[in-house]
């Protein structure tokens, strides 16, 4: 759900640092153009697909995959391809099931989310918005509270219980989305943020793949919770 790809701990798990062959801004913007448009043709099949083994399945296989190149960076430059097929896979799966609810909410979410992203890129260029240390904690700290409350929601839903605001479109439920759907959002600049650095230390030429997979997983979190804002205020 969150992005946890990009943090401090990342260092520590980059030893092969070289002055000769390291990451570029431009070179990040590519490989992260490139698994946006893998996301989308995978997308593209989930939906045609609505399978709901193919949605289990691609959800399990999307999960080990992200485990694996967060653990290991160095595996972004050949795993981030299908973690981004495989992950548009999912959401054209999940993004069919709403469409066939709320007829229209999918283009809605969609331009909803690449509007986010364009605001959050312009305030961090504009430095509108800077990325202080005090920015870094409020939202580490409210990005770990609401991993912790998806969390109990899902013990809870092993004894056939959950938290209501986390479905219902309730004004709490709707608050607690506009909150999460915020949180999302700024992630974004934490994002940005760390791919300056990666590009000041002079990290090396894998990383531009393993930006590029954290800023999706960035992206396709702020999607999933748009939509599931988008169908409480459908609701309504």
């Amino acid at each position: 759900m969150s992005s946890p790809a990009l943090n401090e701990k990342i260092w520590n798990k980059i030893t092969d640092v070289t002055t000769s062959d390291t990451m570029t801004i431009e070179g990040t913007v590519n490989k992260s153009g490139i698994l946006i448009l893998l996301t989308m043709a995978g997308a593209f099949a989930g939906w045609n697909s609505q399978s709901s083994g193919v949605l289990i399945l691609s959800l399990i296989v999307s999960f080990v995959l992200s485990l694996v190149i967060i653990f290991k960076p160095h595996t972004a430059t050949y795993l981030s391809q299908p973690y981004a097929l495989i992950e548009g896979l999912l959401l054209g799966s999940i993004s069919s099931v709403y469409a066939a609810r709320y007829p229209g909410i999918v283009s809605n979410t969609l331009f909803a989310t690449v509007g986010c992203f364009v605001l959050m890129l312009f305030l961090y260029r504009t430095k509108i918005i800077r990325v202080t240390e005090q920015f870094r904690t409020v939202m580490i700290v409210a990005t770990g509270a609401i991993v912790l409350t998806y969390v109990v929601n899902m013990v809870m839903g092993f004894f056939g219980s959950n938290l209501p605001m986390i479905h219902e479109a309730s004004p709490v439920g709707i608050a607690f989305s506009v909150i999460v759907t915020g949180v999302a959002a700024f992630n974004l600049m934490l994002d940005f943020d760390m791919i300056e650095q990666a590009h000041a230390r002079q990290a090396p030429k894998y990383m531009e793949w393993y930006c590029g997979f954290a800023l999706l997983v960035t992206l396709v979190w702020l999607y999933m919770e748009m939509l599931r804002l988008m169908s409480k205020l459908s609701k309504k």
